[in-house]
């Protein structure tokens, strides 16, 4: 093959897969459960973990593959809405902080800039400093 036939190819399957549904949550959601399955079926070597392999495999495939994309979308936000009612519940957009001199468990919230951020302890009045990173929930408590 030639560059030109190699071009022609990889747009003829451009053009094949633009009008797909493609890689979706839902898809990744069936992909780790197919991947839990196959490591599974290591072990165990059972024929109908096998079967239901194949068939989670087809389902992928499918919803992959399918031109109704507006079914796909409705589908995978259906997902999406149970996935976050389940877990809203472990969504936390506080920090608990223990005041040194008290022993007083401070109940702070998330800041959403980095930087160093102070509160007070509404039992001792003792002045908390807490160092916030960016992306990351990691908070140092220092004296003042």
């Amino acid at each position: 093959m030639n560059y030109e036939e190699d071009e022609t190819m990889r747009e003829k399957i451009r053009q094949f897969l633009l009008k797909r549904n493609g890689i979706d949550n839902l898809f990744n959601l069936m992909f780790f459960i197919y991947f839990i399955i196959y490591i599974i079926n290591l072990f165990v070597r059972s024929i109908y973990l096998e079967a239901l392999n194949l068939i989670v495999f087809l389902i992928m495939f499918y919803r992959f593959m399918s031109k109704n994309i507006i079914q796909r979308k409705k589908e995978n936000q259906k997902y999406l809405d149970i996935k976050n009612k389940i877990f809203k519940y472990f969504k936390d957009d506080c920090i608990y902080k223990k005041c040194r001199k008290c022993k007083t468990i401070l109940k702070l919230p998330l800041p959403y800039k980095r930087g160093i951020k102070h509160a007070k302890c509404p039992t001792c009045g003792k002045r908390l400093t807490i160092l916030c990173l960016k992306y990351q929930k990691i908070e140092v408590i220092r004296k003042k």
